[in-house]
């Protein structure tokens, strides 16, 4: 019997303590009216800087106020790589280093991933190797060979840099 007690003095304090904080008055927490705080002019004449008049609480942005703001949602860690690529490039536009160049018409062009084209354009330019390029390109011609490398063929080629 002594714990039967103490769990209804428990339940009483409990409900003691929300009808003192205004959550557990019998018509629901009403406020009327003329119960809410009347908003008096700071030396701003900003109204009521302690309490907002319908809530009761600190106005957001208000120094001593209990209310802060809302945490944005983190994105996770990526569990693995990107399944496409995530930065869109026209496909026949190649970008990397001549490995070798002169003034044509066959040129060799190594790009970042370590992928060689062997590339084949008439009047060109003039290219030292190891100039970083970029090319716009073309199926290659059959009856060239330019040597190692998947061949294609130059539209336009400029250096970069």
């Amino acid at each position: 019997m002594p714990t039967t007690i103490r769990t209804r003095a428990s339940a009483a304090s409990l409900v003691a303590l929300l009808t003192l904080a205004g959550c557990g008055e019998p018509d629901g927490g009403t406020v009327t009216a003329d119960q809410r705080p009347t908003a008096t002019a700071g030396p701003t004449g900003a109204g009521d800087a302690t309490a907002d008049g319908a809530t009761g609480q600190p106005p957001v942005g208000r120094t001593g106020g209990t209310r802060s703001p809302t945490e944005p949602p983190l994105i996770g860690k990526p569990t693995a790589p990107p399944s496409h690529p995530t930065e869109l490039r026209k496909a026949n536009v190649l970008a990397g280093r001549l490995s070798r160049g002169g003034n044509g018409p066959c040129y060799t062009l190594v790009t970042d991933d370590g992928r060689e084209y062997a590339m084949y354009g008439t009047d060109k330019g003039t290219f030292a190797t190891g100039t970083w390029v970029r090319v716009t390109t073309a199926p290659a011609t059959a009856e060239v060979d330019c040597g190692p490398g998947i061949p294609v063929s130059i539209l336009k080629m400029s250096q970069v840099g």
